[in-house]
C-alpha cells in the first residue's frame, strides 16, 4: 500500500508515494477522437465501511475545492434492480456483496466523464429496492470526479480508473450507531432489521471485501467526525495535480524537465529540418545530458560526511551503489556519452528490439550479469508508440528479474500514446523526458518531432534496423 497515513491524536502525517496514478482504458478510438476535452478530469475514489463518514469527507473536499468543478457519484446509486424473487426475500439479500452492483454501468459513467461528455446516472429507491424509473441525475463534465462507496477500492476495474484513492477509517461501534440512525431515519427501516442485516451481511462483507481494500488506498484517513489536516492536505494535492496541464496530472510516474528559454532554444535547433548534422548532434547531446542529470536526481542517495580542505565537516549525499545504463539499439546509443559524462565508469548494456507491424520482439541483448541488483537507466531518445519500450522493459523485468521500481526510462521526446502505454503498464517505473509532443502521425511518427532521430544523429540515410536477423543473446559483466 502507499500514500498518506494521518494520525489525528499526534497530528502526524506519513507519506508513501502512490504506485500508481490511473489507467487509459475503456473507450474506443472513435469516441476518443470525438472528445473536445483538453484535460481529462482527476478521478478520486473514496471507500470505507458503512456509515464511516465517506459522504462527509466528500463534502469537505468539495468545499475545499470551491473554485473547481466537482462531480460527486455514489456507488449506492448503482445497485442493480432486484428480481421479483429477491424482492420477496429482501431480508436475505446481501447488499454488501460485489454482485449487488451494476459494475458495467459504473464503468460506462466513469469512461464517459473521462472524455468530458455529460452523462445520466440512475437513482436507486431503497424503499422499493429498484432504480426509480422516473428519476435520473444529470452529471456534467468536471475538473474532479469523486466516486464514493464501500467497494470502490475493491472492484479492480474501478480502481484502475482512479487517480487518487482514499479510505475513511472509522471505529466499528461508531459506524454501527451511524448506520442505525441513517437507515431508520432516511430509509424507513426499524432498528431490529438494521442490526440483523449488519450482523448477517454488513460486518462479514466489511471483513471480506472492504477492509482488505484498504491496502489499495493512497490515503488512509482516521475519522471520528473531522480531520481538517487530512482534508486540507488532500485538497492541496488535488490542486497541485490540476495545475499540471499535461499527462503528469494522471501519471505520477511521469517527470518532465522544467522548460526554460535555453531548453526551448535547443529544442528549436534540433527540430528545424535545416539544422546541420553537427549542430543537431551538439544540441541533442546538451539536452540528453540534462535529461540524464534529472534522472540521477530520482535515484536513492545515501547521507555521507566528508572533511573539507579547511578541516571542517560537510554533511552531504552520495549516489547509491549499483547503477547501470541500458540503451535500446540503435538510437538509444546516442545517450550513452551523456551517461558516461555524468557517471564515470558506469556499466552500459544493450538491447535490440526487432519491430514488426503490430508487435516487437527481442533480437539481441547484452546486459550486466548482476543487473537484477542494480538501478537501471533505460535509454531511448524518442518514445513513440511505446511498443519497443514495453518489450525492452519486459526483458529487464521478466527475463532478468529487475524490479520495476528500479527502472528509470530516459527519453528526449515522448508522444502521449507511448506515455499512456508505458505508464499504465508499468506504474512503478519512472519516465524522464524533456518534452511531450502532440502525438503520432499516420505511420507512427512523433509529431512535431525531430524526424528520423537515428538518421540525423548518426548521419545515415536508412533506418539501419530493417532486415535484422535474430542474434543469440549474450551476457556481459
Amino acid at each position: 500500500a502507499c500514500g498518506f497515513w494521518f494520525t489525528e491524536a499526534e497530528g502526524i502525517c506519513e507519506y508513501r508515494f502512490p504506485v500508481s496514478f490511473g489507467c487509459m482504458t475503456g473507450i474506443g478510438p472513435g469516441r476518443r477522437s470525438a472528445s473536445k476535452c483538453k484535460f481529462q478530469p482527476f478521478f478520486i475514489g473514496i471507500a470505507g465501511g458503512t456509515a464511516s463518514g465517506k459522504s462527509t469527507v466528500c463534502q469537505l473536499i468539495i468545499h475545499a475545492l470551491g473554485d473547481q468543478r466537482v462531480a460527486l457519484l455514489s456507488l449506492d446509486d448503482f445497485y442493480r434492480d432486484l428480481t421479483e424473487e429477491e424482492r420477496e426475500n429482501v431480508i436475505d439479500h446481501n447488499f454488501d456483496d460485489p454482485s449487488a452492483f451494476d459494475v458495467p454501468c459504473v464503468l460506462n459513467v466513469l469512461d464517459t466523464l473521462k472524455f468530458c461528455s455529460p452523462v445520466k446516472t440512475p437513482v436507486y429507491d431503497f424503499c422499493h429496492h429498484r432504480r426509480d424509473p422516473e428519476k435520473q441525475t444529470d452529471v456534467k463534465p468536471a475538473d474532479v470526479v469523486i466516486l464514493e462507496g464501500i467497494l470502490v477500492l475493491h472492484i479492480p476495474e474501478i480502481v484502475q480508473r482512479l487517480n487518487m484513492k482514499l479510505f475513511v477509517d472509522t471505529d466499528d461501534d461508531v459506524r454501527l450507531a451511524r448506520r442505525i440512525r441513517r437507515d431508520t431515519v432516511e430509509r424507513g427501516r426499524d432498528v431490529e432489521s438494521v442490526i440483523t442485516q449488519y450482523v448477517r451481511f454488513v460486518k462479514p462483507a466489511f471483513e471480506k471485501y472492504v477492509l482488505p481494500s484498504k491496502l489499495n488506498a493512497d490515503v488512509i484517513i482516521p475519522w471520528s467526525g473531522e480531520n481538517a489536516v487530512a482534508v486540507d492536505l488532500i485538497a492541496q494535492h488535488i490542486r497541485s495535480k490540476l495545475s499540471e496541464k499535461d499527462l503528469r496530472r494522471i501519471y505520477s510516474n511521469l517527470h518532465v524537465m522544467p522548460s526554460t528559454m535555453q531548453t526551448r532554444g535547443m529544442h528549436t535547433k534540433i527540430r528545424c529540418k535545416t539544422t546541420s548534422r553537427s549542430d543537431f548532434v551538439f544540441y541533442v547531446d546538451r539536452l540528453l545530458r540534462l535529461v540524464v542529470e534529472m534522472a540521477l536526481g530520482h535515484l536513492p542517495f545515501e547521507e555521507t560526511t566528508v572533511v573539507t580542505p579547511v578541516g571542517e565537516n560537510y554533511v552531504g549525499v552520495d549516489f547509491a551503489p549499483k547503477l547501470c545504463g541500458v540503451s535500446i539499439i540503435r538510437s538509444g546509443e546516442a545517450m550513452e556519452n551523456a551517461l558516461r559524462t555524468c557517471c564515470m565508469g558506469v556499466k552500459i548494456g544493450k538491447i535490440l528490439i526487432q519491430r514488426h507491424e503490430e508487435s516487437s520482439t527481442l533480437a539481441f541483448e547484452k546486459l550486466p550479469h548482476d543487473i537484477a541488483e542494480r538501478h537501471v537507466l533505460l535509454m531511448d531518445p524518442i518514445l513513440a508508440t511505446g511498443n519497443s519500450a514495453v518489450s525492452a522493459i519486459e526483458v529487464l523485468t521478466k527475463h532478468r528479474k529487475v524490479p520495476e521500481s528500479k527502472i528509470l526510462f530516459l527519453t528526449l521526446i515522448a508522444a502521449p500514446e507511448g506515455i499512456h502505454k508505458v505508464c499504465s503498464k508499468f506504474p512503478q517505473l519512472k519516465i524522464i523526458t524533456s518534452e511531450i509532443d502532440d502525438g503520432l502521425g499516420p505511420v507512427g511518427e512523433v509529431r512535431p518531432g525531430v524526424g528520423n532521430f537515428g538518421d540525423r544523429y548518426f548521419g545515415t540515410t536508412g533506418s539501419g534496423e530493417e532486415g535484422l536477423i535474430v542474434l543469440d543473446s549474450r551476457n556481459s559483466d
